[in-house]
């Protein structure tokens, strides 16, 4: 199969588009890029025309000659994305990939140096990692994890009902599967000694190792009781495949977050007074610079959580990264 292969130039930038498929050839017409548009925020917004209810994949390259993959994506057959990695690149090449057989998880792609990370936000504080055919889930609480595989290590930050839930924890949970919890979790299974079994207490400060990576439980707090006091929740910090991995968790702009060093992906809770104001995400993001941030848990109607703002702010300091995705 000889992928076709179309090259169109604008400014100092390239779009490239190469549609195939990967896996032997089927009967369907092949992904098409119908658009680009260059936002003011300098990022990319491209138009994919695609079979409705098939999964693709679009990888992206900047020299024609190493491509990683961008986002795995299910069709409703027209698809917008926006590239906000595009600012910061001379140029840019994408195509895009039929995906043959079932079970993809869609997502934002990480790349690592023993396969990529797909990034799923799945709602709120829930999001899943795919990795090397294992699922990680991270705080899964009421919010349904149905279509996606189940999980092999569970995180969870800590008790509250938006992030952990103990009677739904057995239903998406494998036969063997780690579950990585402050104390206040593990005593919150206490009806449930089939989970407490495979559940590893970590608090702030310790680490462990689980399915090849590296885990370690950073503080997570807020400067003011009672909404999440210190030493009771736990953030997190994954070392998987050579990246560095951080989830917030429920915690304000406190000075362990600011101290952290060489995160590549950062998930930051952002709604006061339970977590941060967007101005201090914006100020914790310019103190330890991640080259990645998702916003996440935040109260898409509060002021308190102007996206916007958080994105234009952070966009000042070049070389992070903001991506504002699904969350509700």
């Amino acid at each position: 199969m000889k992928p076709r292969f179309m090259l169109s130039l604008c400014a100092s930038r390239a779009l490239a588009v190469w549609l195939g498929l990967s896996g032997a050839a089927v009967a369907q017409p092949a992904p098409q890029f119908t658009g680009y548009q260059f936002l003011t925020t300098r990022e990319m917004l491209l138009r994919l025309s695609a079979s409705n209810g098939l999964d693709y994949r679009i990888d992206a390259s900047t020299n024609l000659a190493q491509w990683n993959g961008l986002l795995t994506l299910l069709s409703t057959g027209m698809y917008q994305h926006t590239d906000s990695a595009a600012p910061y690149l001379a140029s840019r090449y994408y195509r895009a990939l039929q995906l043959i057989g079932t079970n993809h998880v869609t997502g934002d792609h990480l790349v690592t140096t023993n396969g990529d990370v797909v990034i799923h936000p799945v709602n709120h504080a829930s999001l899943a990692l795919s990795w090397n055919s294992k699922m990680i889930y991270v705080d899964p609480a009421n919010k349904s994890f149905s279509g996606l595989p189940k999980a092999d290590l569970i995180l969870f930050s800590h008790d509250h009902s938006d992030h952990f839930n103990a009677g739904a924890t057995s239903g998406y949970t494998n036969t063997n599967a780690t579950i990585i919890a402050p104390q206040i979790v593990y005593n919150g299974l206490a009806s449930y000694p089939s989970l407490r079994s495979l559940t590893t207490v970590l608090t702030n400060g310790m680490s462990t190792n689980a399915l090849g990576l590296l885990i370690e439980a950073v503080p997570a707090y807020n400067f003011t009781a009672p909404n999440h006091p210190r030493g009771v929740g736990n953030g997190y910090v994954l070392n998987i495949g050579g990246r560095r991995v951080y989830i917030s968790g429920d915690t304000e702009d406190i000075p362990e977050m600011r101290a952290l060093t060489n995160i590549d992906v950062a998930f930051l809770a952002m709604n006061r007074p339970y977590t941060m104001y967007v101005t201090q995400a914006v100020s914790a993001v310019r103190a330890f610079r991640p080259k990645v941030v998702y916003p996440y848990h935040y109260q898409p109607s509060s002021p308190a959580t102007d996206l916007n703002y958080f994105k234009q702010e952070v966009m000042t300091n070049p070389g992070v990264e903001v991506r504002i995705r699904k969350w509700y």
